[in-house]
């Protein structure tokens, strides 16, 4: 296994768990880690909107970061070896 595989496993773990917490902090229906975040940091409705088009925006990112990720492994990983 090569260093760019080593690279891109490690990009990969880490972009599947912010990936995963990014998505967690989403709110459903007025409840979430995000809402809660948001009323304490603004207790206005107007910065709500901020905060989840940017958390929303992060998410994409990662999504998108981890699915290049699998995709450069899948067509790079070396075929036939074992440990």
């Amino acid at each position: 296994m090569g260093v760019l595989n080593v690279l891109l496993l490690i990009v990969l773990f880490l972009s599947g768990l912010a990936t995963v917490f990014l998505v967690l902090m989403h709110s459903g229906k007025g409840t979430g880690l995000s809402e809660m975040l948001s009323a304490s940091i603004v207790p206005s409705s107007a910065g709500t909107g901020v905060i989840e088009k940017n958390l929303d925006r992060l998410t994409v990112i990662t999504s998108v970061v981890f699915i290049v990720c699998i995709c450069i492994l899948a067509l790079t990983f070396p075929v036939g070896t074992i440990g």
